[in-house]
């Protein structure tokens, strides 16, 4: 990899921008209140007075740390995981690299960041990051979340929810693309900053001004400019680094049944959504065809390592299928339609994160998964962008198809004849393809084979709760799974929360590393020695660890972490061809990034759970939500780790947090 990064670094990423602290509420978790103009509703989810990209080009950059900040942040997350004699040895490296090395990098990084003030710093190194990852996208970096069910029962039938979804998807890029989207911005105080009189005014205020006059009434207006690789893009895979494609001028969708691809339009001429009715007609008869599944689906190349794949994607390109390529490439989007019908919330993590390998494009920047029930999800391909566009998307998307769904059971498909409007794709494939999408389906079912996930809800309190209690709810989570593992596996590990710095022009994310010595030392307490501490004794500590969690949220989300600035003048000596300070061969480097505990956390309306593999072979790969009065978990784990007794573990954790909090002693 050509920055020599570890892959738990990388697939950990989504946990930013889908995700949380700054950008929770940015994201449509409190009520948006939206200004219209005159125009043709069906076209538009919504008008904003204020234009999409209104703030973009006043947002403040991302700051680069100081130095001494930065490795002071580095040693204090060292500290719990390592022995006096390794601390003092990395603290030794630590300190010789801040006085020498490091601080050339450093100021080389400033200086290189004071001449492209256009973007970040992060930014340039994190996308090559991504696109020279050359492990497969599946289980290493595709995320998923699925859509919590329409309230409306028949509307969850497959093809009204999946005829919705499709035009509510094609209202909401309309809306981005004629700039009338509203802006993502993070109200801290809606009552003066999320009101008609304020965007009646700020839009006035031209764009290089904009940012200041929304922070003068508390307002963070976030990066927007992953927005544009939403729709029409894909990741294509190429030797040594990947490239990103994006054809804004197409206007038809993607859709895969039982491994076959099938095409047809959703945009009109004139660049209108094509009638509802129609799209319903085309949908039905792709869910009628009695066409029978590939023997060499197409779809499983996407799951490959990247350089085998970029290799038979040439050998398919010169068997004559370029033109088929280019129409999968150029889609909207992909829309996956299973035969299947999902029995628990364990069946629709392993069907949305990674299903068969059959009937997916993994590579397209986001695809629509919908099973026969109607359960429906979005997986996402991450090395375009983190989870704030995706997850502004499926709140605008959900919200729409259940207030304002455009067909309904009752609607009758157009009578059209769908066979000329749709078009099944045909690829020419040789022996060589065929033997290429053989391995490859054995390598993809090998590797899901080895996915364990399993889920838990903690229902006796959440963010009420623990919120009277003058607790951070989200430093009471992770808390839990630091006495979680410690109570099933006796230790503490490195572990891994990103917080989104879409607050900063070009922002990504940054690492919140919530195993401290607070966490330790309270971890310790409550699972090693319950009885030697008074209730008031263990809830000092709980206040001490939610205290340096929220100081840690803070400096993340403020771009003042550690592990950007670490891997940003890492990348800079690796392009310089530089050897690398001891800082990063050091053994404590290694274990810090290799993230047994890679969390993230996620709560929306219009969300039901989210998932993501574990980011190296002995980790867990946790997704949660503190929801009002319970918790959630949504685990993974390889066979190294037994994830059913974490969970079983964390629980305990949770019984024994909210039973001090009630004034209880602990057994």
């Amino acid at each position: 990899m050509a920055s020599q990064l570890s892959l738990q670094r990388v697939s950990t990423v989504w946990k930013s921008g889908s995700l949380i602290h700054l950008t929770s509420s940015a994201v449509g978790i409190h009520a948006r209140r939206y200004s219209s103009k005159k125009g043709s509703s069906s076209e538009y989810l919504h008008q904003s007075v204020v234009p999409s990209m209104h703030y973009q080009k006043s947002l403040p950059r991302l700051p680069i740390p100081k130095l001494e900040e930065t490795i002071r942040r580095y040693l204090a997350a060292q500290r719990p995981l390592l022995t006096d004699d390794q601390f003092r040895t990395t603290e030794k490296h630590a300190q010789d690299f801040q006085n020498g090395v490091g601080k050339q990098l450093h100021e080389e990084l400033v200086a290189q960041d004071k001449s492209n003030k256009h973007t970040s710093y992060i930014s340039g190194p994190w996308f090559d990051m991504y696109l020279s990852a050359r492990d497969s996208v599946v289980l290493n970096f595709n995320p998923f979340m699925s859509f919590n069910p329409d309230p409306k029962p028949e509307y969850n039938d497959q093809l009204v929810r999946a005829t919705n979804m499709v035009c509510s998807a094609v209202r909401f890029m309309k809306t981005l693309r004629a700039s009338l989207l509203e802006p993502e911005v993070f109200h801290l105080n809606p009552a003066k900053s999320d009101t008609d009189s304020f965007k009646n005014l700020i839009r006035w205020v031209p764009s290089s001004l904009s940012w200041y006059g929304a922070y003068m009434v508390n307002a963070y207006p976030l990066d927007m400019s992953q927005y544009f690789r939403l729709f029409n893009s894909t990741r294509v895979p190429k030797r040594g680094r990947d490239e990103l494609f994006t054809d804004e001028k197409a206007r038809h969708l993607i859709v895969m049944r039982k491994g076959n691809m099938y095409a047809f339009d959703i945009v009109d001429r004139d660049g209108n959504l094509v009638k509802p009715a129609e799209i319903q007609s085309h949908l039905k008869y792709i869910l009628s065809d009695s066409t029978p599944a590939p023997d060499f689906p197409l779809g499983v190349l996407t799951s490959e390592n990247r350089d085998v794949w970029a290799g038979l994607r040439e050998k398919l390109i010169a068997a004559g299928n370029a033109e088929d390529l280019q129409i999968v490439d150029s889609a909207l989007f992909c829309l996956c339609l299973d035969d299947e019908s999902m029995q628990n919330h364990i069946q629709i993590s392993h069907n949305m994160l990674h299903g068969d390998g059959c009937n997916r494009w993994y590579d397209k920047s986001f695809s629509i998964i919908l099973t026969k029930d109607g359960q429906a999800a979005i997986n996402f391909e991450h090395s375009w962008g983190d989870g704030v566009a995706v997850l502004r998307f499926q709140n605008e998307i959900f919200k729409d198809t259940t207030e304002k769904p455009l067909v309904h059971p009752g609607s009758a498909a157009a009578p059209m004849d769908s066979a000329s409007a749709v078009r099944r794709l045909h690829f020419n494939l040789d022996s060589e393809l065929k033997n290429g999408i053989k391995k490859a389906k054995e390598t993809f079912d090998s590797a899901v084979s080895k996915l364990t996930i399993d889920a838990m809800e903690f229902k006796k309190g959440g963010k009420e709760q623990l919120k009277k209690s003058k607790l951070s709810p989200d430093a009471v989570a992770q808390l839990a799974f630091q006495m979680g593992f410690l109570r099933q596996y006796g230790q503490t590990v490195a572990t891994y929360e990103s917080c989104s710095t879409a607050a900063f022009k070009h922002g990504r994310t940054e690492t919140i590393r919530p195993a401290t010595i607070h966490t330790k030392q309270c971890s310790h307490a409550f699972v090693c020695e319950p009885g030697k501490h008074s209730v008031e004794q263990l809830r000092a500590m709980l206040h001490e660890c939610s205290k340096y969690h929220g100081q840690l949220t803070r400096e993340a989300a403020m771009g003042q972490g550690f592990d950007r600035h670490l891997f940003a003048m890492r990348y800079l000596a690796n392009s310089k061809g530089q050897a690398l300070h001891s800082l990063y061969t050091d053994p404590a480097y290694a274990t810090i990034n290799h993230n047994i505990l890679s969390t993230s956390t996620l709560t929306s309306p219009a969300v039901s759970l989210g998932g993501f593999a574990p980011v190296v072979p002995d980790g867990f790969g946790v997704g949660y939500g503190v929801h009002d009065d319970w918790i959630g978990c949504n685990v993974s784990s390889y066979p190294a780790r037994n994830v059913h007794e974490f969970l079983q573990c964390v629980h305990k954790s949770l019984e024994d947090i909210f039973t001090v909090l009630e004034g209880k002693s602990l057994n």
